[in-house]
């Protein structure tokens, strides 16, 4: 029983701040105003922490209140899974989405997907942080990262191809014209060329050669930076060359701001990954996000 209580105390929690009130929240769950209320104080008082801040007008989340909510979220999706997986159908995604994206591909390409994501299911919120950092999924209670690049070796994590772009080497018509343009592979050491560079780790140029295999590029290059867009527009402004996935500079090349340099030269694939926590069950919410990817995307 007492079990029971307390979880009847967690879902008049999560009703009363999906409904933005106590009254409407206890309404949802067949209880007065006043019953809801008690109920989230004797859940501050078992939990000895305050989970939502009141006023007379409104009612918002503390720290500590958001993370609860996110994992009561969680607890309701994980409980549709199961139910799920006995009645043999997909799940209905509901709860709260939280997904960390790079910044330039998640505006372009991810935020249209989730706009029709949205759309098809109501009960679904999502919240987004558009970041070139890579975040520790776990550690900052992430469902889902996309990234480009660069699978994990994190064995608390799951990595999935959703898509994949070509690697474009590219310049503004005002380096070429000041530092010439590159004849091949081995010509490119001695340009300046703009490398990407997160948490200690930048990304390596290669290409395949004229054999087959991968030629890397020496040299560390003088400008990092740990931004995908910064780095197309440091490319525009004729700081150098760069490499970086079609999808980002199609634009810049299409109007003449950069130029697609050794467009015969093979960097190979940008891998779209879809990287989550290993779970046994994966809830509905996250998995089909993912399987839209993977037919948006060409996964």
């Amino acid at each position: 029983m007492a079990l029971r209580a307390n979880l009847n105390e967690v879902l008049v929690f999560l009703a009363v701040v999906d409904a933005g009130s106590f009254v409407a929240g206890g309404q949802a769950m067949g209880l007065t105003r006043s019953a809801a209320g008690k109920a989230v104080g004797r859940l501050e008082d078992r939990l000895g922490a305050r989970l939502l801040n009141r006023t007379t007008r409104t009612l918002s989340l503390t720290d500590e209140g958001r993370v609860f909510y996110d994992r009561g979220q969680r607890i309701l999706a994980a409980v549709d899974e199961a139910e799920a997986s006995v009645a043999g159908n997909a799940g209905t995604p509901r709860g709260l989405l939280r997904l960390t994206v790079p910044d330039a591909f998640g505006r372009m390409v991810i935020l249209p997907l989730l706009a029709r994501y949205l759309a098809a299911w109501p009960e679904l919120q999502v919240e987004v942080s558009f970041t070139d950092r890579r975040a520790d999924i776990v550690e900052e209670g992430f469902d889902l990262a996309v990234r480009i690049g660069g699978a994990t070796s994190d064995s608390r994590l799951v990595s999935r191809v959703v898509g994949r772009h070509r690697a474009v080497l590219c310049a503004a018509p005002s380096y070429i014209a000041a530092r010439g343009e590159p004849a091949g592979i081995d010509d490119l050491e001695r340009h300046d060329r703009l490398i990407f560079r997160s948490r200690g780790r930048s990304h390596i140029w290669r290409f395949r050669d004229d054999d087959g295999g991968w030629a890397r590029v020496q040299g560390s290059g003088r400008l990092r930076l740990d931004s995908g867009e910064a780095l197309r527009d440091a490319a525009v402004a004729g700081l150098g060359l760069a490499l970086l996935p079609d999808f980002l500079v199609a634009g810049d090349v299409a109007a003449g701001r950069l130029r697609h340099l050794l467009p015969g030269l093979d960097a190979g694939d940008v891998e779209i990954l879809a990287i989550y926590p290993s779970r046994r069950l994966l809830e509905p919410r996250v998995r089909r996000f993912i399987d839209l990817m993977v037919a948006e995307l060409g996964g």
